[in-house]
């Protein structure tokens, strides 16, 4: 039984998802191999060959995947699907594109967001907003899985010997073309492998309050920058900074929610967070609930002043 894990990379060096399905991989209790597609992607196929627990990286490189457009993807793994018992993605906005395509090209369900591995054919996700864990066990010959990248720990960049096998390259679908991306650039951590986040909601008022009295703070720790579905709804923040059960599941060292409330929606985006503190004027708000340490107080005095004392 061989388990094929589809990375995720920029063409150089592999995304930190990659190395969290990798483990996931292992736990399925099978080689290890890694897909790396794209073009000019050796670097990124070294890195995958120098991962802990891989025994083989398939490059597929070739023009008709330098954009790495869903179609293209789903078609370069439907030929090499044959050969595996599961094949598992990240659970990222590239993964849960093209996993569903191949899924329904091979005729199998598909089984979402997975965070342990229990068995060969059997696995748990979180279901109401993580409010509950659904174990799930697979009949079909091929397992398609993505991977809830903080169920897992990251494999070892390093310790791996595999070999970098060449295959063949699929012809370029011709139901998609690239036309352009329009990337954010920003000189902090993204924000799903950041180490320590700070979060502002709603009570945060304007777009330029946001600004004025998060990154301060997020400068003085070093860390991403997020917000809540309501700021983000409110125009406070762009759609890219969204944390929660619609934007993205983040598990940091250190989690700081400033005028958070904590809807059940939020909160299925960050409880698995190492630390979490809450800086909220209102006691009674469900952050509190999941909060590490808790300050009830005005986020407008307590924020400054805590810049001040770091």
């Amino acid at each position: 039984m061989a388990i094929l894990v589809i990375a995720e990379h920029d063409h150089v060096s592999l995304k930190g998802a990659t190395l969290n399905t990798v483990t996931a991989g292992l736990a399925c209790g099978g080689d290890v191999h890694v897909l790396v597609a794209g073009a000019g992607a050796q670097g990124a196929a070294q890195a995958a060959a120098r991962v802990a627990g891989v025994a083989k990286v398939l490059l597929a490189d070739g023009p008709a995947l330098s954009d790495q457009l869903a179609e293209s993807l789903a078609a370069q793994v439907l030929s090499l699907a044959a050969g595996y018992s599961h094949i598992l993605f990240p659970a990222t906005a590239s993964g849960k594109n093209v996993a569903p395509r191949v899924a329904a090209k091979l005729d199998v369900a598909q089984i979402s967001d997975i965070t342990k591995v229990v068995s060969a054919d059997t696995f748990e996700r979180p279901i109401y907003a993580g409010n509950a864990v659904a174990t799930v066990q697979s009949a079909d010959a091929v397992k398609v899985i993505t991977v809830r990248g903080t169920g897992f720990d990251a494999a070892a960049v390093s310790g791996g010997s595999a070999v970098v096998e060449s295959v063949g390259v699929v012809a370029a679908s011709a139901k998609s073309s690239f036309v352009g991306r329009e990337l954010s650039k920003s000189d902090r951590p993204e924000l799903t492998a950041a180490k320590i986040i700070v979060s502002g909601g709603r009570a945060m008022g304007s777009s330029e309050r946001f600004s004025e009295v998060l990154t301060p703070l997020a400068d003085k720790l070093g860390a991403a920058i997020g917000a809540s579905r309501a700021a983000v709804d409110a125009g406070y923040a762009p759609n890219d900074l969204q944390v929660g059960q619609t934007g993205k599941i983040v598990a940091p060292q250190l989690y700081v929610a400033c005028g958070i409330s904590g809807a059940i929606q939020h909160l299925a985006g960050m409880k698995d967070s190492k630390v979490i503190v809450a800086i909220n004027k209102d006691p009674e708000a469900p952050i509190f609930s999941v909060a590490d340490y808790g300050l009830e107080a005005d986020l407008f005095a307590a924020v400054p002043e805590l810049v001040g004392k770091l």
